[in-house]
């Protein structure tokens, strides 16, 4: 006995101690620095080929774009959290883009067409998870099957015009309006205060359990960092028209979700889930109703996207929900750092993997570089992306985390 004792503190030593730059970026302390400082490489390299790269308007425009398939990219983030995959997404998006265009089209007050678009994403990734949870087929054919049944139903919706515009000003301020500049400002302020009272927070909460602080250098660093990006941002924004509503709206439910997943129960619970579903089920976790939920969520995400891409286009059209799309939303939480094997990740990383495909993609058309250039840049970033986790999962497991 004494020997296996030796044994199991000679194995966790190592991984105790390791205290590399890389391994704590391995283990989640810097988790989005990697990706970062890669939009950081992009964003260089496009200002040097084409210096209306980092304008004001230039930037207002790369979150105008960036804001739908961001959306779905949170939504599909909390799928792959699960160790699952959401290959229906953007033609769920799409039914809610169609279902607020034929409603505002219909005369139905505006505000009741976005709730019903919403809702319609809601009902339909409810469908999925309950297929995927109680029937136990895999996502993989579930959401395959439901992206083309979808897009089926989208063309019953639209009809065969293939376009239904929307002329209500409500709608369509979604993604035409601004932020006045004060009021920007004030959302800055309240974003950095509400930061630094998280975490001092986390802080003493972590004290308080008698558990190790989170490393000072790791806390400042973000917070500062967090503070120059959102301050620098608004400064270039407002030097345009000001913060995007689209680009607010996608912010706001970036920061719920990321509550959600970080400090709630449920949160904790789809980590657990996504990590090792048998540990969690033997934990008394609900493992069933984790995973409907979480597809639910996801549903109610994309159509969320689909409202805010419908409104930026000023129209539902029956080629919403196409595979750029969904490939973009994909790509926004791989390539942002979320695990494919699940249990890893933050909504962050679809945040910054949105600005990461959205800076090329904008950087590719400010250059006319043909579409072929653009999907051969896109390919290699998500397969250098998928292959980063997979040795970061490998050597997450030799440190015992």
């Amino acid at each position: 006995m004494t020997v296996n004792i030796g044994q199991a503190k000679q194995t966790q030593t190592p991984a105790a101690r390791s205290t590399s730059v890389f391994d704590r970026i391995i283990g989640g302390e810097f988790q989005q620095l990697p990706v970062f400082l890669s939009l950081v490489l992009i964003w260089i390299v496009f200002e040097i080929l084409n210096n209306s790269f980092l304008t004001s308007r230039n930037l207002s425009n790369l979150v105008l774009q960036m804001a739908e398939y961001g959306l779905l990219g949170v939504g599909e983030t909390l799928i792959l959290l699960l160790g699952e995959i959401d290959l229906s997404i953007a033609a769920v998006s799409a039914i809610g883009g169609a279902i607020l265009a034929v409603l505002a089209g219909n005369g139905v007050n505006p505000y009741v067409a976005i709730l019903a678009g919403a809702l319609s994403g809601t009902v339909l990734g409810l469908f999925q998870g309950f297929w995927v949870t109680v029937l136990r087929v895999p996502s993989f054919i579930v959401t395959l099957a439901g992206s083309l049944a979808f897009l089926g139903l989208l063309f019953v919706l639209i009809g065969q015009e293939g376009t239904v515009p929307i002329m209500n000003n409500t709608i369509n301020a979604i993604a035409g309006n601004y932020l006045p500049d004060w009021l920007s400002w004030v959302l800055v302020a309240v974003a950095l205060l509400l930061m630094v009272w998280t975490a001092v927070r986390d802080r003493a909460k972590r004290q308080k359990l008698g558990l190790p602080p989170k490393s000072a250098v790791s806390t400042w660093t973000k917070l500062i960092l967090s503070a120059a990006v959102m301050i620098g941002a608004t400064v270039l924004l407002n030097a345009y028209q000001g913060v995007p509503i689209a680009g607010l709206v996608l912010i706001v439910f970036v920061v719920l979700l990321a509550w959600i997943c970080q400090s709630t129960a449920f949160g904790r619970h789809i980590y657990a889930v996504g990590g090792n579903a048998e540990a969690a089920r033997r934990a008394g976790i609900n493992v069933k109703g984790v995973r409907i939920m979480v597809f639910t969520l996801a549903g109610t995400m994309a159509a969320i996207g689909g409202i805010v891409g419908a409104s930026r286009l000023g129209a539902a059209s029956t080629a919403s929900g196409g595979s750029d799309l969904l490939m973009d939303s994909i790509a926004a939480a791989v390539i942002g750092g979320t695990s494919l094997f699940g249990g890893y990740g933050s909504v962050w990383n679809a945040l910054l993997g949105a600005l990461v495909i959205g800076s090329i993609e904008n950087g590719m058309a400010l250059l006319n570089a043909p579409t072929s250039t653009k999907y051969l840049v896109e390919g290699a970033i998500l397969l250098l992306a998928v292959t980063f986790d997979t040795f970061t999962r490998m050597r997450r497991k030799q440190l015992g985390r």
